[in-house]
């Protein structure tokens, strides 16, 4: 549990379990706590580096906006500065835009990359998750403060006052345009993307997303050998707000990261 210096930030990663790396992250507002179980699941078979992104957790804000591309290239950093790659990654929500940004920016660097709950477009999101990140700021920062988020964060944040900073530098990045549509299928990390199928954007979403990858497009023959490198897997009963503490999750991963 430490501090790296990367990129003008005191970047916090927490190393769990032995094995092929793993580079882990979480969603919006997420401490590495938040993980659950799901953590120690997938440090029993790998060395997880879990990471808490910018003005997250432990990581104290900095003098710039909280974007995917930066969080990407903070995450490459990293991985160069603990002398690794080709490494696998993990994120979920925030965490897997700022995965899918590392992996497109950073071609070669990942060998793996799973993207949990993570459109490839902003439109993809459903209008109504669109409105709630329309009032993401100061005013919405305080009536956070009894949720288990603004806890986690109160007690390891090394500037708990930064607390509306955050709100406004993630409301400011969730109304911002994305489209990746075009970059998609230029990522060379073998790719698996997982969505709750009550996820906060349409399952044709997914479909399109893996698509993109190569799935989905055509038969697989009888003995697989058209079957496509990328995977999409729809967790059954699950939403975008417990789908990392599915059961099935750690498995699923570790199945496709040894495949």
């Amino acid at each position: 549990m430490t501090y790296a210096q990367v990129n003008g930030v005191s970047l916090w990663y927490e190393e769990h379990g032995q094995g092929e790396p793993l580079v882990l992250m979480g969603g919006g507002f997420w401490s590495i706590g938040a993980f659950g179980p799901l953590l120690p699941a997938l440090a029993a078979r790998r060395r997880v580096i879990a990471v808490e992104l910018q003005g997250h957790g432990h990581t104290a804000d900095v003098d710039r906006p909280i974007r995917y591309e930066t969080m990407g290239d903070d995450v490459a950093a990293l991985v160069r500065h603990l002398g690794l790659g080709p490494v696998d990654v993990m994120g979920y929500s925030l965490g897997a835009g700022t995965a899918l940004r590392a992996a497109i920016q950073h071609p070669g660097l990942f060998r793996h990359l799973v993207s949990v709950s993570m459109p490839l477009r902003r439109s993809a999101w459903f209008p109504e998750v669109l409105e709630g990140m329309a009032q993401l700021g100061p005013e919405a920062a305080e009536g956070m403060r009894q949720s288990p988020l603004y806890a986690m964060y109160a007690e390891v944040a090394p500037r708990v006052e930064d607390w509306p900073v955050l709100a406004t530098k993630i409301g400011e990045l969730a109304r911002r345009d994305y489209d990746w549509s075009a970059e998609i299928p230029t990522i060379t990390a073998r790719t698996m993307l997982v969505y709750a199928d009550a996820d906060s954007m349409p399952v044709t979403q997914a479909a399109e997303f893996f698509a993109l990858l190569g799935g989905g497009l055509r038969d697989a023959l009888w003995d697989g050998s058209r079957r496509p490198a990328a995977r999409l897997a729809i967790l059954p009963g699950r939403t975008h707000y417990d789908v990392t503490a599915a059961p099935e999750l750690p498995a699923l991963v570790d199945d496709f990261l040894s495949g």
